[in-house]
């Protein structure tokens, strides 16, 4: 390793981790705020906020990794030419390849962490993410319940409490269910308590009130009652074992699902999905070499322009930007379409081929006896 090939390469790896630091920072930031309802109006600790935007992340950072990395890829190359670096190497006799190479080697790099991303830690740690929220969702008993505050248990289901005692016991119970949108149900009880049964989750209300006011006519309906069961099964669903997204599974289980049982593939549709999930597991990491080389081609090929290379870096990051979108496109198109999925492959393939194509043709000039050409 020359020190050329070490000082291209520095010039590229710091900003990298910059870069991925700061918008992991920003992405983390975001996802946190996403959680800030769920947590507060549960009452959980701030710690289970920070938890579950840090899960989510490894499925962000191995979809902007290949995007930062044309950045800081088309950022160093530009800041090297534009300080004629690039043309004291080409005047000394290296190849277009040859200086693609230090970028070459961090594409590389960087497909190497996306693999280990999208093979196991992006599944892994999507999965827990969704099994803590399903937990919190769900187990109703971890829930501390703030008092004097409106707190949504569920979809459609708001409870008050005036007071929680030190066993759990709630005081002053008012509860509004709207579930029904037709007939919504209000209720107040003196004392009660939130539990979690085998079959669902229950609150059990002690001396009080229940509501319906009939819409239309306008009729109030009140049953008094010393000991009544809310049962929040339609609210949430069932408790069981639940149904694994495409991003929770590992590889094995997306191209073999099981036949039956809870994770079952369900159907064509859903095995498609599972599927064309595998796929692009394994083709998206190509993309950051595509991404790699597009920016080279635009920047090491051509003629140089002392006014800048605006209009190149433009057309680069347009190309980049469409094949993105063809990428997620195919991803799309190949759940229901298995035809697309060769295409999910090809794509990342022939943009490779093409630009290592137009680096290798690139003819090495000299600076000297007018052979290198500027441009006014």
């Amino acid at each position: 390793m020359d020190q050329t090939f070490r000082y291209m390469l520095r010039q590229q790896l710091w900003p990298l981790i910059l870069a991925v630091l700061v918008i992991a920072g920003i992405v983390w930031m975001s996802q946190s705020l996403r959680f800030v309802e769920l947590v507060l109006a549960r009452g959980l600790p701030t710690a289970t906020l920070f938890e579950l935007a840090g899960l989510v992340l490894p499925m962000f950072t191995s979809v902007f990794l290949p995007i930062v990395l044309f950045g800081t890829v088309a950022f160093s190359y530009n800041r090297m030419v534009m300080d004629n670096e690039m043309v004291i190497w080409r005047s000394a006799g290296l190849s277009p390849m040859r200086l693609a190479a230090p970028a070459l080697a961090l594409a590389g790099g960087v497909m190497m962490v996306c693999y280990a991303l999208n093979v196991y830690y992006m599944p892994a740690a999507y999965r827990h993410f969704k099994d803590l929220q399903f937990a919190i969702r769900n187990n109703y008993t971890q829930v501390l319940l703030r008092e004097g505050a409106f707190n949504e248990v569920g979809n459609g289901v708001t409870v008050y409490v005036r007071e929680r005692a030190a066993n759990g016991e709630l005081l002053g119970i008012f509860i509004y269910d709207r579930r029904e949108n037709s007939e919504p149900v209000t209720m107040m009880a003196e004392r009660g308590a939130l539990v979690q049964t085998e079959q669902s989750p229950r609150v059990i209300l002690i001396n009080g009130n229940r509501q319906i006011v009939k819409r239309g006519r306008g009729d109030l309906s009140i049953l008094y009652f010393d000991r009544y069961t809310l049962d929040l099964k339609s609210a949430e669903g069932a408790s069981g074992p639940r149904w694994r997204e495409p991003r929770e599974r590992f590889l094995n289980e997306l191209f073999w699902p099981e036949a039956d049982g809870p994770n079952a593939a369900g159907g064509g549709q859903h095995y498609g999905k599972l599927v064309a999930e595998g796929h692009y597991r394994l083709t998206s990491p190509w993309l950051a070499p595509a991404f790699a080389l597009i920016a080279l081609v635009a920047l090491l090929t051509g003629q140089f322009n002392r006014r800048g290379q605006s209009r190149r870096l433009i057309a680069a990051a347009v190309a980049m930007v469409l094949v993105q979108s063809a990428s997620v496109s195919l991803h799309s198109l190949a759940g229901t379409v298995p035809a697309a999925i060769p295409l999910m492959y090809l794509l990342p393939a022939s943009i490779i081929a093409a630009c290592l194509w137009l680096l290798m043709r690139q003819r090495q000039t000299a600076l000297s006896g007018g052979k290198l050409s500027m441009e006014a």
